[in-house]
Order: C-alpha cells, then sequence, then structure tokens
C-alpha cells in the first residue's frame, strides 16, 4: 500500500499556480476537500496496476495503518506479551550550584523521592536560595500522574488546580489539586527535552501554569496520557490512549507536548553522559568554567602535563551541560533585574 499512494497525489493538480505544495505526504492529504479524496480514491481503483491491493482487506489494513500514523504516540500495535522497558532508575541527585541555586534531578517521580525532595528543599530553605532548577529530562515516562501531583504540591499554592486527567466522556475526569502550603516559593525553572513524557510532562506543564516556573530545554514528547492494552489476537494488543491530561485553562498536552519558554538542546548522547559521571562528583563540573590547568615546576619534575586532560581527548572541548547553564543564566538575570527594582 504504501507504493501507490505518494504516485498518486503527485497527479492531483493544484488550485492555484502560485501554491506551493506542501513538503509532507499528510500535508498534501490535509489539503484534499472530500471530493478531491473520492476522485483520489477512484482513480487508483481505475488505474492502479495491482488491482488486487485495492481490495477490501487491503482497503482496512490501510485503513488501520494510515490511523496508527496519525495517532501515534497515542496508538500502536504490540506484543500481547511485551513487557515495557524498565530502565535503570537514575539516583536522586541534590545539590547547590554557586551558592545561588539548588539542583534537583529526582531521577524518577515516586513517593519513595518525596522524602528526598522535601530534605532538599527544607535544606535551599534553610540557606535562603532563591531559585531552583528541576531537571526533568532523565525521569522515565509513565503515567504516574499522583506521584507528579505530589511533585507538583511542593511549589504550587494551596488550592491551585494543577490538572485533570479526563476521558472521553466528560463526566469521566480526576481532577488534581494542590492541597498544601508551597515548601518553596521563589524562582522556578524546570529542565526539559524530548524524551520528556507522561507525569513529567504534566509536572512541568503545572508548574509553569500554577507556581511560574520557566521551561528550558526542548519540546516534550506529546505523551501525557493514560493508555490500555486491547488483545486483538495472534499475540498482538492495540495499546491506544484512553485519557488525556489537561491543564487548568482547558488546554492538552497531547500530542502536541510542552513547549519550552527557552529552546536549547544538547547533543545526542551528551545527557547520558553528563547524568553518568555527575552521579560521584556532581553537575556544578558541567556548568562553570574551571581554570585551566597550566604547566609548572613541580609537574616538569614530575613529568607530567596538567594542560592534558585525564580521561578526555584534548582535541575535543570540555562536556559542558548548555541547557542547565542556560538555566544558570536566567537565575542571574532575574535576580539583577530584581535588585535593580
Amino acid at each position: 500500500m504504501k507504493r501507490f499512494l505518494p504516485l498518486a497525489l503527485l497527479a492531483i493538480p493544484w488550485a492555484q499556480a502560485d501554491d506551493q505544495p506542501p513538503a509532507t505526504l499528510r500535508e498534501t492529504i490535509n489539503r484534499l476537500d472530500p471530493a478531491q479524496t473520492a476522485k483520489a480514491i477512484e482513480a487508483l481503483e481505475s488505474n492502479f496496476l495491482s488491482p488486487q491491493s485495492l481490495d477490501e482487506p487491503a482497503r482496512q489494513r490501510a485503513l488501520l495503518e494510515g490511523l496508527l500514523r496519525r495517532l501515534a504516540p497515542g496508538a500502536s500495535i504490540e506484543a500481547a506479551d511485551r513487557t515495557p522497558e524498565s530502565p535503570e532508575p537514575i539516583p536522586f541527585l541534590a545539590e547547590i550550584l554557586d551558592d545561588r541555586a539548588g539542583y534537583l534531578r529526582p531521577g524518577h517521580l515516586a513517593p519513595a523521592t518525596l522524602a528526598q525532595l522535601d530534605t532538599a528543599l527544607k535544606s535551599y530553605s534553610d540557606k535562603n536560595l532563591a531559585a531552583v532548577i528541576l531537571d526533568l529530562r532523565s525521569v522515565p515516562g509513565g503515567s504516574e500522574f499522583e506521584a507528579a501531583a505530589d511533585f507538583a504540591r511542593r511549589f504550587a499554592p494551596n488550592g491551585k488546580m494543577l490538572f485533570t486527567i479526563q476521558k472521553p466522556s466528560a463526566k469521566q475526569e480526576r481532577i488534581l489539586t494542590s492541597n498544601q502550603t508551597p515548601v518553596f516559593s521563589g524562582i522556578l525553572i524546570v529542565l526539559t527535552d524530548s524524551a520528556t513524557a507522561g507525569a513529567a510532562e504534566a509536572l512541568a506543564a503545572t508548574l509553569r501554569t500554577n507556581a511560574g516556573a520557566m521551561i528550558v530545554g526542548s519540546d516534550t514528547a506529546g505523551e501525557a496520557v493514560e493508555f490500555s492494552s486491547i488483545p486483538i489476537g495472534g499475540g498482538l494488543s492495540l495499546r491506544v490512549a484512553v485519557s488525556q491530561v489537561i491543564l487548568p485553562d482547558g488546554s492538552s498536552l497531547f500530542p502536541g507536548g510542552v513547549k519550552p519558554d527557552v529552546a536549547i538542546a544538547l547533543a545526542p548522547g551528551q545527557l547520558a553522559e553528563i547524568v553518568a559521571a555527575s552521579q560521584d562528583k556532581g553537575v556544578s563540573q558541567f556548568v562553570f568554567e574551571s581554570e585551566r590547568p597550566r604547566m609548572n615546576e613541580s609537574a616538569l619534575i614530575a613529568n607530567t602535563n596538567p594542560e592534558i586532560e585525564g580521561d578526555r581527548d584534548p582535541e575535543l572541548p570540555p562536556l559542558r551541560d548548555t541547557v542547565l547553564q542556560r538555566a544558570m543564566d536566567l537565575v542571574t538575570a532575574i535576580n539583577f533585574y530584581k535588585k535593580q527594582r
């Protein structure tokens, strides 16, 4: 079925001479009115060189394929006995950056992490830190929306609606609200990337809405939904989104995701490298420039060269978390602006 659709659509004339053809097949099809769609299908039935490709089973398969492509990531077919991948959990990390901002990397959204979060936030409060950076880039996707709400309650004012989880029927929804005094109410910056999915997306979005958070990074995955698996026989299941997160203003995160306020992304593979190296030594090393070691008398006597980094190719630039650096730039700018008022 993949062979004939593009060929047929290339033959469709455009209504206006100055109308530029869309870049993708989907855009082309979206521009067709019902009459054009019917005419294209009729032309296929009358002219395509392989009539068996247009029999009823082939049509149904094409319909299903098209629906799955259009509804992704909200629908897919998978093995019925498929076990979802469970990535190795990343340990919780709390750090103070340059005595100006608290850095939090929860690793995953779970009730067990809340105690560590509370301890870190109390420490930041005791030190009068004006800003907190919440890094959601390494949080695995999932539908732990109750846990996301618990995280949000540490920052959102009491009584605020955080988000609802809504099914197609308007009567089937769960409303999650903030029901406690926030632990932190200063500058809040949330880091995201294209792998930030599910509950982490809901957390990022509600913190922007209810706690004034700024989001730095990339568009999120657009998977803030709950899935259900429906057996279809032959050892296969249809995995389909059955409910979605709706923000207080009525907007949905599916499938568009969360758009950052400041767009910036790391090169592929860099985040994993930073996460692995920061578990022992923290993230400060990837944020702040340190003075480059220089050759000195002691090094000459020891026959060493401190100007060459031990584990990293000296020809490569130092590894930097530019997303976190941009967040720290925002902390600096906001604090400076507040002092000038």
